[in-house]
This record gives structure tokens, C-alpha cells and sequence, in this order.
């Protein structure tokens, strides 16, 4: 099991430890929902260490990203970031990433802690046009701050203006007394707010300083559990989850990330499922009932008939109610779609939403 370079700041904290994509990680500190209210009204820090940083850089950097991701990585300008995934050779998707775009023939991609190794060695045996690879995951730690106070709160750790960094946007600067950090307007929470990456040995003083600064505005340290519900309230998807090597892009709602205007890994085959439409479909539903969907639940329709299954599921600390993401022929997906979940004995009826469940 390994540890983030925080690990032992999160035990001292008193957070619950659970092993988590191999590394031993915070699961919760205050509780789910106080740590998750605290995110969508306020602020809270996150240590999320253990996501994997490639840096591919060189003359052909674009072109191997190209090859590789679904999205139009052409379309990046220096400090802008963008989410794409990484289609396999059979339908489905090695992992979601995001992309960012350091500088001219420079280029940052954050994947998944669960597939680092099997990104790494994906990417590698397409790189058959000489662009230089490395591996940072082990040297870099990532802080998602997170929340609609997080610009206010953090502003006086940085001579940038964080007002000015537009959403999906990026500086390399000065951050909590460290030089050339990324300080990036990205995150998996709905509510705004920041990813800091810096190296491990600057990370412990990075933390420090963001919960004094943050500690004026009410902010928490939020561990995994909350990071989940955030990100479902949301309608975000989850590698492991809601996709994997098994869903198409197109089935599961990513075709906002699948271009085709240009050649990338199996892009014909997901070209034509696009143009003929996919047999299913990623769906949010909300319960009409009290009951909580979790993953693994199957999907019925009016007569007891499987026909899917949940790929995540929670009772939204926002809405009060049981919200969900799962697979279902698209006949069912239409917005308004009454569909039925099978909660142990149960079945619970259940409506098809448009995402995100929160509004803000």
C-alpha cells in the first residue's frame, strides 16, 4: 500500500483510512455530508496524490496525444487544459484524462491512480513517432480546493489573480511560497475551485498554508467519500464505474469529447456506432421513493424485467433524495423515462433526469 506525502497529516488529522487504487487514502474526516455541504457552500481541500502525471513532450508531443485521445488536443493553447479519454482498440475507453498544454510541445496528462501502469504502457506502445515520455506520478503531489469560497480564500497565497483564471485554464506560478506551480481551474465537484500541483516535498507546506488561509472561511479538509457524492450530484462520470474498458464514449455520454475531425484509435468504429446510434445508454435517474440506489443494483422495467444495471449511486446530501448513474437500452433513456430499481427486495421506481441532479 502506498502512502501520498500527506498521509501521515490525514491520520493526525483523525481521518478514516481506506485503502484506495493502491494507495492508503482519507476516506472521511467530519462525516459525508458535513465535508460535502462544506464543498457547496464554502471551501475544503482535498488530497488527491495519487492521480498520475505523464509529461510528453517534443517535436511530436501533439502528435502521439492525437493518436491516443478522443478530444482535439489541437485545439490547445499554452495554459489551457481539456478533458478527453483514451478509446482501446475494441469499443471501450483505457481511462478519462485531462490534457494540459504547458507550453509549445509540452504537454501535462493526469490520469487515473487506478491506471497509471496500464496508461503508461497504452500510450508507450503508440508511440511509434519519437515524442518523449515521463512518468512524474511518483514525484508530484495534486490539492483539489474546492467551493464557491476557494478564489476569496486562497488569493492571498498567490500573486495571481485567481479571478482572472477562466474555467478549464491554468498558470504556472507562485503558490503558498512555492515557485512554478500549476495552479489550475479545474476539479470534479460542480462548485468551482482549484487543482494545485506540486512536487511531494513541497506538499506539506502547500496544505498548511491553504487551511490557514482558508480558515476564515470555514475550510475543511474533505476526504474521498464526499469526493464521490460531489461528483455524482454532478452526473460526472467515474472510471471503474461508469466507464471502462467495456463502455463505448458514445454510450456513455462522452461524444462532447469524441471528435472526429481527425484520426485517433478506433475512431472509425466509434464514427460509425455515433452515426447509427448506440444500443445504450449512460442514464442519471432520480428515485421517486426513498431508497438508495448503489452500484451493482439492477435496472427493471414495469414488469420486473432486467434491463440494466446502476453504475454508481448515492442519497444526494444536496437533494435529500437517491440519485444515480446506469446503463439502460436506449428506449429508456429518453429525459422523463420511468424506469424501476431493484433495492434488495424492493422495487423502487425511478425517473430518467437530465444531469447535473444539482443545480447549484
Amino acid at each position: 500500500m502506498k502512502n501520498t506525502a500527506l498521509s501521515s497529516t490525514h491520520e493526525a488529522l483523525g481521518a478514516k483510512m481506506v485503502p484506495f487504487a493502491g494507495y492508503n487514502m482519507p476516506v472521511q474526516y467530519d462525516g459525508v455530508n458535513i465535508e460535502h455541504e462544506t464543498v457547496r457552500n464554502a471551501v475544503g481541500v482535498f488530497d488527491v496524490s495519487h492521480m498520475g502525471e505523464f509529461l510528453i513532450e517534443g517535436k511530436h508531443a501533439l502528435d502521439l496525444i492525437q493518436k491516443v485521445s478522443s478530444n482535439d488536443a489541437s485545439k490547445l493553447t499554452n495554459g489551457k487544459a481539456q478533458y478527453s479519454c483514451l478509446p482501446n482498440d475494441n469499443g471501450g475507453i483505457v481511462d478519462d484524462l485531462i490534457i494540459y498544454k504547458v507550453k509549445e510541445n509540452t504537454y501535462l496528462l493526469v490520469v487515473n491512480a487506478s491506471n497509471i501502469e496500464k496508461d503508461w504502457n497504452w500510450i508507450t506502445s503508440k508511440n511509434n513517432v519519437g515524442a518523449t515520455m515521463r512518468d512524474l506520478s511518483e514525484d508530484y503531489s495534486l490539492l483539489a480546493i474546492q467551493g464557491p469560497k476557494a478564489i476569496e480564500a486562497m488569493q492571498s497565497l498567490t500573486s495571481h489573480n485567481l479571478t482572472a483564471i477562466k474555467f478549464y485554464n491554468f498558470v504556472v506560478g507562485d503558490f503558498a511560497g512555492i515557485e512554478h506551480v500549476i495552479i489550475s481551474a479545474t476539479g470534479y465537484t460542480g462548485s468551482g475551485g482549484f487543482e494545485i500541483y506540486c512536487k511531494n516535498s513541497e506538499v506539506k507546506q502547500v496544505w498548511d498554508k491553504v487551511l490557514e488561509a482558508g480558515a476564515d472561511f470555514g475550510i475543511k479538509p474533505i476526504g474521498l467519500a464526499a469526493r464521490d457524492t460531489l461528483r455524482l450530484e454532478m452526473g460526472y462520470c467515474l472510471y471503474g464505474n461508469d466507464i471502462d474498458d467495456t463502455t463505448s464514449p458514445i454510450e456513455a455520454g462522452l461524444g462532447w469529447i469524441t471528435k472526429f475531425t481527425k484520426d485517433f484509435t478506433n475512431s472509425e468504429a466509434l464514427k460509425a456506432e455515433k452515426e447509427r446510434g448506440a444500443e445504450r445508454k449512460l442514464i442519471a435517474f432520480k428515485l421517486d421513493d426513498r431508497g438508495i440506489p448503489r452500484q451493482g443494483y439492477d435496472i427493471v422495467d414495469g414488469n420486473g424485467k432486467k434491463i440494466g444495471n446502476v453504475t454508481s449511486g448515492t442519497m444526494s446530501p444536496s437533494l435529500g433524495t437517491g440519485i444515480g448513474l446506469g446503463y439502460v437500452p436506449t428506449v429508456f433513456s429518453d429525459v422523463n423515462s420511468k424506469i424501476n430499481i431493484q433495492i434488495r427486495k424492493k422495487v423502487i421506481p425511478a425517473t430518467v433526469v437530465k444531469p447535473p441532479f444539482y443545480k447549484g
